[in-house]
């Protein structure tokens, strides 16, 4: 993450906040639709919605 940004449950402003996540946490972008990213927060494995932009895509995971 770039900078601080909540994982929700679903697209919307208004669906539940899971957690909070912050900068230099590791989110797997799954897909990316709109001002959505949908994935896994890791390391607590929860799935679901963040703003793209919160996202810090100059990272690579050279898997």
């Amino acid at each position: 993450m770039a900078r601080t940004a909540l994982l929700r449950s679903g697209r919307d402003e208004t669906s539940d906040t899971m957690v909070d996540l912050n900068p230099g946490d590791s989110f797997e972008v799954l897909e990316i639709a709109g001002v959505s990213a949908w994935g896994v927060a890791r390391p607590s494995g929860l799935v679901g919605y963040v703003a793209a932009e919160a996202l810090d895509l100059s990272a690579t995971d050279a898997a």
